[in-house]
């Protein structure tokens, strides 16, 4: 775990991260923390719908559709090994 964070948005299909921080304010930060989005959290990028946006990520046994505009704003540290 010693990459630096990168945006969610940029996490490569089928590679997992841990969430490091969530640079979202208001009623969307408060939907990300519903959805399962905490720091320590991992999220697998699972695939891209074929206009690319949005993307679906597995986060605590739920597949859940981001897109690119909100997953740039979290933060993940990358994780060796793929899901």
């Amino acid at each position: 775990m010693s990459e630096s964070p990168i945006p969610l948005h940029r996490l490569p299909l089928g590679c997992c991260g841990r969430i490091f921080q969530i640079n979202i304010g208001g009623a969307a930060r408060r939907r990300m923390l519903d959805l399962g989005l905490t720091c320590s959290t991992e999220v697998a990028a699972l695939q891209q719908s074929p206009s690319g946006d949005p993307t679906a990520y597995f986060i605590r046994g739920a597949v859940i559709a981001l897109r690119s505009q909100d997953a740039s704003r979290i933060l993940v540290t990358p994780l060796t090994g793929e899901r």
